[in-house]
């Protein structure tokens, strides 16, 4: 397939995208943004766009994405009480993670993705259960660091979102893979300004 007909095929894609995609790209859009700002208002929006993109996940049979999503919408509250707390006894700043912490992080992308692979493999009727395991496994990992904000959970989502985009146009899903496109791009940006806020509490300490 050339450049055009791709083209034309992402057009009729996106013709035919439904209201409830729009809405989840909207809120998924909205969510990053206020990630990037290190702001906590980034957790009521990714919960609306989380419970509308497990809809779209599950009918197109990304059976490890929509587990994902669960996951999400957990951490999602999780994450939104420890920042809150963080504000209440005056500890917003972020920071790199400890050695632990990677382990952890390394662990759950693995374990996860051993333990995904083989329910979609054996459970399932998932086409596509190698990409659907990594694609989540590492999210997971990405998620958690993000609620312990902790820099590196931009990598892992990064990593993620990488293996995502094509899957996602693969699903016939153009506005999710075009959102996850936007997510990586804001991801580097994210990963740059949580360094400098990291550098400045740095400066304030000496």
């Amino acid at each position: 397939m050339n450049f055009q007909d791709w083209f034309k095929l992402f057009q009729e894609q996106i013709l035919h995208t439904s209201l409830i995609e729009w809405l989840a790209v909207g809120f998924g859009v909205s969510e990053v943004l206020l990630a990037k700002k290190n702001s906590i208002w980034l957790y009521p929006t990714g919960i609306i766009s989380i419970l509308l993109s497990m809809f779209l996940l599950l009918n197109v049979k990304l059976y490890a994405e929509t587990l994902l999503s669960i996951y999400y919408l957990v951490m999602s509250v999780y994450g939104w009480i420890i920042w809150k707390k963080r504000k209440q006894d005056g500890e917003n700043q972020v920071s790199w993670s400890s050695n632990n912490e990677l382990t952890v992080a390394v662990l759950i992308s693995v374990i996860g993705f051993g333990v995904l692979y083989l329910v979609l493999r054996h459970y399932t009727d998932s086409d596509v259960p190698v990409f659907d395991a990594f694609v989540s496994s590492t999210a997971w990992a990405g998620m958690w660091l993000l609620a312990k904000r902790k820099i590196e959970n931009w990598i892992f989502l990064n990593i993620s979102n990488i293996v995502a985009i094509p899957l996602l146009f693969h699903k016939k899903l153009p506005l999710m893979a075009c959102l996850t496109t936007f997510l990586f791009t804001v991801a580097i940006f994210g990963f740059l300004d949580w360094k400098k806020i990291i550098n400045k509490s740095k400066l304030k300490l000496a």
